[in-house]
């Protein structure tokens, strides 16, 4: 059984979530001690159980046996992705921390050379690209359009948002509150932080076993959370400036028309009763006077929020190390 370091400054965590992948787990365990036990630094692994149905937890459990630097979290039930992630990023203790999938197509022989470019570039943040990716077009070409449309609305360019081989420097991750599925998005939200990063080619490996766990109904979902990422990276912590212009712009514009018709009621006598123009002009001073109220409750929500964030997005069954 390996050593654990507790008492060694780490230099290097590693985060994988894992969600049924009990025939991945030696095999990822076996390249894990291959690649990390030739670097220099000192090194752990937190595997995250995310709520698996199958022999997974057996299979970590057999890991940190092996080697106490594999550490595990297991959650109560399925949390999902970023759920993991954050977690993961929780209990890290490594200046730097590192990211993958458990299904070995992100290979970890990659991660010294991500470390290189994080070291050598003083980046923050090293981004891994997968340029030949061993997956169907059904899943490749959604892809490519997600990662442009990010890139375009963010203003953080970088080819393959969904690729979890990264790494990070620890205040990078420890200053990210994590919720719904915004692992994705973690480029785009630490770039509120004014972090410098870097995209590099990684390996692609076709899937071994087990089926894969994205497909084409995630769309939809990387739309809304893009639609979130935006407002929270221009106005998470200013919402009356989005509401309250829309507001604001209604009601002028409901005014003016309305400032018209009167008008034209005065000095020409013109009728109103029949004129739709009268109702535009009430129903948007009425709707702009109703988003100035949503921006005022969004700055309340807003100041809620920054109070009692603290609260995680998961439960912890049980640690091993």
């Amino acid at each position: 059984m390996g050593e654990s370091p507790t008492s060694e400054l780490i230099t290097l965590s590693v985060v994988i979530p894992v969600y049924n992948e009990a025939e991945d787990l030696p095999a990822l365990g076996d390249a894990l001690q291959e690649v990390l036990g030739a670097l220099p630094e000192t090194w752990e692994v937190i595997l995250v159980d995310d709520g698996s149905q199958d022999e997974s937890f057996t299979c970590l459990q057999m890991l940190h046996q092996r080697d106490a630097r594999f550490r595990v979290v297991r959650f109560r039930r399925n949390f999902g992705q970023t759920a993991a992630f954050a977690a993961g990023f929780a209990y890290a203790r490594g200046a730097i921390v590192a990211t993958l999938d458990a299904d070995l197509q992100n290979d970890p022989r990659d991660i010294p050379m991500l470390l290189e470019t994080l070291r050598e570039g003083d980046y923050d943040l090293v981004s891994g690209w997968r340029v030949h990716r061993e997956e169907p077009w059904t899943r490749r070409f959604p892809s490519r359009i997600a990662n442009w449309l990010i890139s375009r609305v963010t203003g953080v360019h970088l080819h393959d948002y969904g690729c979890s081989l990264k790494v990070y420097r620890s205040e990078v991750v420890k200053n990210l509150h994590l919720y719904g599925d915004l692992h994705r998005f973690i480029p785009a939200l630490a770039s509120w932080m004014g972090v410098r990063l870097a995209e590099v080619p990684v390996r692609h490996h076709p899937r071994q076993h087990g089926r894969s766990k994205y497909n084409l109904s995630r769309a939809t979902r990387v739309v809304l959370d893009l639609l979130t990422v935006t407002f929270l990276l221009g106005y998470s912590v200013r919402p009356m400036h989005v509401f309250g212009r829309a507001g604001l712009y209604a009601v002028a514009i409901g005014f003016l028309m309305a400032l018209y018709l009167a008008v034209l009621k005065i000095f020409w006598g013109a009728s109103l009763s029949n004129r739709p123009l009268l109702f535009l002009a009430i129903l948007l001073m009425i709707v702009g006077m109703q988003l100035i109220s949503v921006g005022l409750l969004g700055e309340l929500v807003v100041r809620t929020y920054f109070e009692t964030q603290n609260k995680p997005i998961y439960v912890v069954r049980e640690t091993l190390g």
